[in-house]
Order: C-alpha cells, then structure tokens, then sequence
C-alpha cells in the first residue's frame, strides 16, 4: 500500500476523504475535534507541496437527497479554519442542496488556486456513497488527480469514496494519508509482535460484537480482562445469578467456548468479581456493590466493583503492551462510571505501550483526562475492532488492489 510520501503529489489536486464525523452536543457544537485535527498532518503536507486540496467526508446517517442543517458539515468547515490558521481559502459548499456534487461545489473548484481548499458536503446526501456507486465515485474523482484515504474510521465500509473511487485511479495516484498509515502500523505491530506481557482489556454492552475480536486476541494475549455488560454472558455461563442484567443467552456455549480456548493457551483469563447494581436505569436510582454472585434477580449490573477495579489494577501492574476496547460500565451516565475511569487511570499509570480503540474507549480516556498518557489511540472504533479480529478492511483492500 503507498503511503502519500511514495507518491509525486506537488502541485497537483488532491482529493482527501477523511473522518470528520464528530460527536455534537445538543446546541450542534463540536464536542471533541480529536478526528479533525487527526487529519490535519496530512492536509497540511497537501498544502506546503501546492495541491489544491479537495475534503470529504460522511457525518452520521442523513436521510440521502435531502438537505438537513444537523447533518451539515458546516460546522466542520468552521473548525479547521481555526485549526489550520493559514491564510489560503477554505471553501465549502453552501448551497443547501441535499446533494455532494452540485454547481456551486464546481464552480467553486474551479477558483482555486494552488493551497486552497475545498470541503465538499456530507458524502452520505448522496444515496450513491452508501450504496458504493460507482457512478457516484467517478463524479467525485473528477475533482482531482491524485487519491488519498486517511478515514481510518470509515474504512470497514465498502463505500464509494472509500472502496469504488479507487477504480479511477492508478495504483500510482492512489495512497494512504499519514493518519490511515499510523493506524495500521501500530495495531499491526502490536498485534504481530507485541512485548510481553500483552493484556487485552475488552469490554462494552455485548459479545456478539466483539466474539470474533475476542477469540482472534487468545492467539496473541497473556491475559484478557472483560467488562461491560458482554461480562454477564460469561457470569450467567459460571452458573452466577445476574438479575436483569444484559446477557445473551444465544451465545452461552460460545462464551464457555472462549473460556475453554483461554484455558487452553495458558492466557489468564478476569471477569469481574463484583459489580455496581441498580433496580433501574437512572441517575438517582440507588445502587449496591455487591459480589458478581450475589445480583438480586430483579437487580442489574451496571458497572465493575472496587474490588473489580483493584483486581484489574494488579493485572496490568506487570504489563507491558496493552490493548483496550469497550468501556467498563455505562460511561455515559456519572453513577456507573466509576470503573471505566479508574481503569483508564491504571493504563494510563503503566509503563505499558498503550493502544486505545476508538468510538466509546477514546471517549472514555477522553473524559478522564488520561488520553494524553496513552501511547496510541485510534480514531476508529469499528475499524479497529474489524482489524481485532483480523478481518481485511475494504478501504485497506481497495488502496492495495491492481
């Protein structure tokens, strides 16, 4: 795969699809930019060689065809013309169609001039993104010469500007951005050869999302940590009593399957040893710290326990790579997040090589105020749970093809 230093881009159009599909707060404004200014390395070297650099991008899931003020990246544009703080024009297409390729996005094309940029509207007005359109593609390859995906993000969709676009250009005017190559490079290394001891810590609501993750890790770790509510499954499997808490009971012999697999490998194998349990799901609702044997049946489990907590704490006390995806508890509301917090402050408090997967994990680091100790953490969460569990990502696949 060509990364955008192998390739000759001086002077010439770049169309860059990035990942700018940003977490917003109810009055529309921008939460957390961590994905805009991930992009900005890669812009920036467009901009110093006098490219006339193109952006796109998807943000959430807009109704196609029709224009929506919420699913606007209007706010975007506004965004990376604080971060870049150059004097070169920043364009974007204003013109409230409900489509991604219009006349006015030409016309304003066609009044570039070298280091200028163009962010054209959310990809996702247009139904041929999602559906890989090549029709699509090729209208959107018409804005530039040379290729580049640096959407990390986005790249476990066969999309058009990620998977089709690639068809209209030769494999020497196609190329990963610096972003989408430290992704890879990092989550590769760590996964091929990583410095022992490796722990994984994988958590989140279920264990459908993440069984194929969690069976490709045994082949790497020496020890797993699970949270979350994906934890009850394994807990009800042990003949616990869970209460109402969240479990999958299709997936019972699978969870004993990869108990069985850690077992076989020598990988030590946590799962919480007790749990914050509430009868309902609110703010203030009362809670109890209770042993993960104990749950009141009509109780559920809703966070990992301090003594969880300090278990997991002495499991990564000798770790020296440490991978984690999937929070601990319902982050999202202050009551249950205590253990995703304190686990963040541990990884953050080892010597380890730290990798964060995207998505809720970043979130988490994020508002602990650990992200800045973490060695590495991806911009992508669906994307490195695909490339967990070892499964070729389209975007990666359509840059490498012939």
């Amino acid at each position: 795969m060509n990364t955008i230093k192998n390739i000759n881009i001086d002077g010439k159009s770049v169309f860059i699809r990035c990942d700018f599909n940003v977490p917003k707060d109810e009055f529309g404004n921008i939460t957390d930019d961590r994905r805009i200014r991930a992009a900005l390395p890669t812009i920036r070297y467009c901009i110093d060689r006098g490219c006339k650099v193109i952006l796109a991008s998807h943000f959430e899931r807009p109704e196609a065809g029709k224009f929506t003020p919420e699913h606007s990246l209007e706010d975007v544009a506004k965004r990376l013309d604080t971060l870049l703080k150059i004097k070169n024009n920043l364009f974007f297409d204003d013109s409230k169609s409900g489509a991604v390729v219009t006349t006015r996005a030409k016309e304003l094309y066609d009044q570039m001039q070298d280091g200028d940029i163009l962010l054209l509207e959310n990809l996702r007005f247009d139904e041929g993104e999602t559906n890989n359109s090549e029709e699509f593609a090729k209208e959107l390859s018409q804005f530039a010469e040379i290729y580049i995906n640096d959407a990390f993000g986005a790249c476990h969709r066969k999309h058009a500007s990620i998977d089709a676009i690639t068809k209209f250009y030769t494999k020497q005017n196609r190329a990963s951005g610096f972003l989408l190559a430290k992704e890879i490079t990092f989550f590769g290394k760590i996964l091929k050869d990583p410095v022992r001891p490796f722990v994984a810590i994988v958590g989140g609501s279920k264990v459908s999302g993440k069984l194929q993750a969690l069976d490709k890790l045994l082949d790497s770790v020496d020890k797993i940590i699970i949270g979350g509510g994906m934890a009850f499954t394994f807990l009800k499997q042990m003949g616990y009593e869970i209460g109402n808490s969240l479990v999958e009971n299709d997936l019972l012999d699978e969870a004993q399957r990869v108990m069985d697999k850690a077992k076989e490998k020598g990988v030590k194998f946590y799962l919480p040893v007790d749990v914050v349990a509430a009868a309902e799901f609110k703010e203030n609702t009362t809670v109890k710290y209770l042993p993960s044997q104990e749950i009141p049946k009509d109780w559920m489990g809703l966070d990992i326990g301090p003594a969880s907590t300090r278990l997991f704490r002495e499991v990564l006390n000798d770790a020296q790579t440490i991978i984690w995806n999937g929070p601990m508890g319902v982050y999202e509301m202050d009551k249950f997040a205590k253990g995703s917090t304190k686990m963040a402050h541990y990884v953050a408090e080892t010597h380890a090589t730290t990798v964060v997967g995207g998505g809720d994990t970043a979130d988490v680091v994020a508002r602990s105020g650990d992200i800045d100790e973490m060695t590495f953490v991806s911009t992508g969460g669906g994307a490195s749970l695909k490339l967990l569990e070892g499964e070729e990502l389209p975007g990666i696949a359509a840059l490498e093809a012939e």
